[in-house]
């Protein structure tokens, strides 16, 4: 029976599940969360034919590796009282103002943005936009983005968006690795880059190899032979330079040159590609989206057509549908990334979708001239600064700047204590030098507030209006931007908060998202993103704080830190975890560096191989290739388990070099294997490491733990599991969790890679906790759930799973299933043989399933011609049914193309999504109704969402590279 605890507010589970809930009870988060109801609970189980959760979970999950006990967490917390909470945690942070810089800034994030994007749940909960005909919204707030990026930076492609800047930088370090046609393996890292930056890229370099030669880029003399550079444009300590000269220098070499910029900048200076760049990368921070003590913020990576092939991330492309009507869709590089496993030129998984889309309508809101003024607004702010400074006597760096100023003074600890007095942050460069940088939050008055710190208690001798009468631009007149940009007409045309919103909700409509239905994506985990969950995000407390900021400011962000690491250690059974991993991708990267690390530790440099089983997700392989790794495959079973034959012969033939086996538990076939700890054991007897991929923690939680079944290193998608939502493709975050002897590996909140006084592996993410604004939503979910609501949360997560796959095996096989014929949290349905009887593609199938108002399931993977569903526990009886009930929908309309009675061409599969273009047009050449197509269901008539596009050509998409606003009048016919 469900009771509930009232001192607990939270869950008790007594085997039988039928009775209702008191009205105490229903006041319960947990119950808000877990979408059937005791009743249906009682239903779904006598359905599937088990008297009780308790004993579905009993045949579902291995007893040798069960939980015997309660999660020790704290009591669940009403949302009210978790709120409150969090809200007494978040005054202990205090909100100075910013003038650190280093690549973060404050700004104004326009409320129609803040409101309808942000904290609007039709943008946050939609998912990566691989279905794209119902994903037309994003794609165009994506192909915005990267048009904004082309075009201030002077090249001619970008990708939809990177995670930070400092792994955007080491993106394009590998990619400078692989296309440069030098055989050096130096890369030239100038001195004036931020420091995380710098951080970041030594981490990145150290296990493939590569030297990083940090310097000078004016005394550099090109004798030692390098493939790449970066030079960072403004300068780290503000200075502008021309590096035209070095460009060229490096090209003569065959090196290829990566330009670090700061967007802002460039619609005032020479944009990087003009400058003779390969690549630019930087972060779109500034463009509206809030500092958040690091994160997230979307980073971006642009570069010549040329090497559209090597370029990381997504990339969205202009294609047209069946129609001849224009579409975007993501590109061919992007499909390709995902199945090149061990061959891929980068792990990125996720982007920052929801930050990109938020960074274009900045541009969008305010135009070119808008942004252009906030630009020379800033500029000029920073000359009067500057001519104030040396009227009081002080030394500048640079006499070339654009927002930040580095300032000579024997005294850099006494002013940097004196404006913390008045609650303002400075940069603290050395005993003599700080650094000032300004933003387009900045006034008059701050400027004033700030001479008066430097006077050192005197009367300003001088004022502002004088110097502003004579501030002009402080860069080379070489340098000055001459070429248009952002002309496009959508930068052109939404100005006023009117258009602006109407715009913004014309491309909702055009996207399906948790608000419309449920989206069964196997190993997503698209479940409830409470908004109780997202209210804190957009707190001053927690949104207003630079990542640098002194530790002592933020007393609440590591009272957050402190509890939710702890909370992530017992969910898994581990000693340690770092939040700073900023996406899943970068938790494995992380994960697998810290096992490396170790191995190096006791003097087992030989220890490079890793085992990945067949079935696991690409960018496992490739995460293992970036760590230096040679990745070895094992087998599966027909059963979908791993080969442990196969692995016990892998483990044994490469025993004295065995780093680690890669295993994601349940299976990414979606079934508990049985001989998990015999796994881990056989790696363990061979030295190695076991790193287990959560990304179906989901299935765990509350029921076993990794640490406790023999695993060493575990990442947690907390945009899964956690409830971070998915934004479109993003953001992310990826902590990872791990025993105690590999703690003293994990990597450095300091963003430091000294090994004289540190094992860590240095540098993951540019922000010291990563993208630490949205470890809020996961700590709101813990509190208001608590150890018996998250059980509870991953039992019922595998019963509906388990039903669904009842209610669908009479029409579809389940691939696989475990010894008890169970499944976990998730279920592959097998549509190959459908092929053959009705020539209906698993495509076809995902396309119908849009004019029903669903979102597909994985497609094809990790089993090609098969879906994955996930339904989570947050979906309801009801939406369970109605998806089920579509599918069995689906396959009677199939059942009419296989006895003949409807042509295996033109029905109602192959032409699927119908859009309401389609249907309204005086010719209909179908032999079935117009009702049939977009009615298929009587939900549908009560509410119906309609594709923006028919099947979209990805082929002619491919052939034709288009992937920025211009040039898409070419598709209008």
């Amino acid at each position: 029976m469900v009771n509930l605890d009232l001192r607990e507010n939270t869950f008790v589970d007594k085997n039988s599940d039928v009775r209702l809930l008191s009205s105490e009870e229903d006041q319960s988060f947990a119950r808000r969360h877990i979408g059937p109801n005791p009743q249906a609970i009682a239903e779904m189980l006598k359905i599937i034919g088990f008297s009780s959760l308790e004993h579905l979970i009993d045949k579902t999950i291995p007893a040798d590796i069960r939980l015997n006990h309660q999660l020790n967490l704290p009591p669940a917390q009403s949302e009210a009282v978790a709120l409150a909470g969090l809200k007494e945690i978040a005054s202990k942070n205090q909100v100075f103002r910013s003038f650190i810089g280093q690549g973060y800034y404050n700004c104004y994030t326009p409320a129609v943005i803040q409101r309808n994007i942000l904290e609007n749940p039709g943008w946050y909960t939609a998912y990566t936009p691989y279905q794209a005909e119902i994903a037309q919204g994003r794609l165009e707030a994506l192909l915005n983005f990267q048009t904004m990026i082309i075009e201030l930076t002077g090249l001619e492609i970008a990708n939809a968006s990177l995670l930070d800047e400092g792994t955007a930088a080491a993106e394009a370090m590998s990619m400078s690795y692989g296309l440069s046609k030098s055989k050096a393996n130096a890369f030239f890292v100038s001195q004036t880059c931020h420091p995380q930056t710098i951080a970041v890229l030594k981490t990145r370099a150290n296990p493939l190899g590569i030297e990083i030669i940090v310097g000078d880029h004016e005394k550099f003399d090109f004798d030692k032979p390098i493939f790449g550079a970066i030079v960072q444009y403004p300068a780290s300590d503000g200075s502008i330079y021309d590096y035209r000269e070095f460009i060229k220098r490096a090209h003569e070499v065959k090196a290829l040159v990566t330009v670090a910029a700061d967007p802002l900048s460039l619609t005032l200076l020479t944009p990087p590609g003009e400058l003779g760049a390969d690549i630019a990368v930087g972060s779109t921070q500034r463009f509206g989206v809030p500092l958040g003590y690091g994160g997230p913020h979307a980073a971006y990576l642009a570069t010549k057509a040329a090497y559209q092939r090597s370029i990381p991330g997504r990339i969205v492309g202009v294609s047209r549908d069946a129609k001849g009507k224009k579409a975007l869709r993501l590109a061919l590089q992007t499909r390709e990334q995902h199945i090149r496993r061990d061959k891929a030129t980068s792990n990125i998984c996720t982007a920052q979708v929801l930050l990109a889309v938020m960074a274009s309508m900045y541009a969008v809101y305010h135009g070119p001239e808008g942004i252009k003024a906030i630009a020379q607004r800033v500029h000029k702010l920073t000359v009067m600064l500057a001519s104030g400074l040396k009227l009081l006597g002080y030394e500048l760096a640079s006499d070339s700047f654009f927002d930040t100023l580095t300032v000579h003074t024997p005294n850099a600890h006494e002013i940097i204590s004196s404006a913390e007095a008045r609650q303002i942050n400075l940069r603290y460069v050395t005993e003599n030098k700080l650094g000032i940088s300004l933003d387009e939050t900045t006034t008059t008055a701050h400027l004033e507030e700030l001479l008066l710190i430097f006077a050192q208690g005197a009367e300003l001798p001088f004022d502002l209006r004088e110097i502003d009468a004579i501030a002009h631009s402080k860069f080379s007149p070489v340098l000055k931007r001459t070429t248009t940009y952002l002309t496009d007409p959508v930068f052109n045309s939404y100005h006023s908060e009117t258009e602006l919103l109407r715009y913004l909700h014309r491309l909702e409509t055009r996207d399906l998202s948790l608000t419309t239905s449920i989206i069964p994506l196997g190993s997503c985990t698209m479940k409830l993103n409470a908004t109780a969950e997202m209210i804190p995000v957009t707190w001053a407390e927690f949104g207003q704080i630079h990542p640098f900021a002194p530790r002592s400011q933020t007393r609440g962000y590591n009272i957050l830190f402190e509890q939710l690491e702890s909370w992530l250690a017992e969910i898994t059974g581990f000693a340690a975890v770092s939040l700073q991993p900023n996406a899943g991708s970068q938790g494995e990267y992380a994960g697998l560096q810290v096992i490396r690390q170790y191995h190096l530790s006791r003097g087992e440099h030989q220890r490079q191989v890793c085992l990945i089983p067949e079935s696991a997700h690409g960018t496992n392989p490739a995460s293992a290739v970036m760590c230096g790794m040679k990745v070895i495959p094992i087998k599966c079973d027909r059963q979908g388990n791993i080969d442990v034959i196969d692995l016990e012969q892998k483990a044994a033939q490469y025993s004295r070099e065995l780093a680690a086996l890669m295993v994601t538990y349940p299976s990414t076939h979606g079934v508990f294997e049985e001989e998990i700890k015999t796994i881990c054991e056989t790696i363990h007897n061979h030295g190695g490491q076991v790193y287990l991929d959560g990304a179906n923690m989901n299935a765990q939680v509350g029921l076993c733990r990794p640490g406790d079944f023999g695993a060493d290193v575990c990442h947690l998608n907390l945009h899964k599991t956690f409830c971070i939502p998915h934004g479109g493709g993003g953001p992310g975050v990826g902590p990872i969790c791990v025993a105690s002897h590999l703690a003293r590996f994990l990597p450095d909140p300091l963003l430091t890679h000294d090994s004289t006084n540190s094992e860590s592996i240095g540098a993951i993410a540019a922000a010291p906790w990563g993208s630490a604004s949205i470890l809020t939503i996961s700590w709101m979910y813990i509190a208001m759930m608590g150890s018996a609501g998250l059980t509870q949360a991953t039992k019922v997560a595998i019963l509906n799973a388990n039903y669904m796959a009842h209610r669908l095996l009479d029409y579809y096989p389940i691939l696989f299933t475990g010894k008890s014929g169970l499944v976990a949290h998730e279920c592959i349905i097998d549509l190959r043989q459908l092929k053959k009887s009705a020539d209906i593609e698993v495509n076809d199938i995902a396309k119908r399933l849009m004019d029903y108002g669903f979102h597909a399931p994985t497609v094809s993977w990790p089993v090609a011609g098969t879906v994955m569903i996930e339904p989570t526990e947050s979906e309801s009886k009801e939406e369970l049914d109605r998806f089920c009930d579509a599918m069995i929908s689906i396959r009677q309309e199939i059942a009419a193309i296989e006895s003949g009675q409807v042509d295996p061409e033109n029905n109602l599969l192959k032409n699927a999504p119908h859009t309401a273009e389609s249907l309204l047009t005086s010719v209909w050449d179908h032999p079935y109704s117009r009702e049939d197509a977009a009615y298929p269901a009587p939900w549908t008539k009560e509410y119906k969402y309609w594709p923006f596009v028919s099947r979209i050509d990805n082929a002619y998409g491919d052939r034709n590279l288009v992937c920025s606003c211009q040039g898409m009048e070419a598709y209008s016919d």
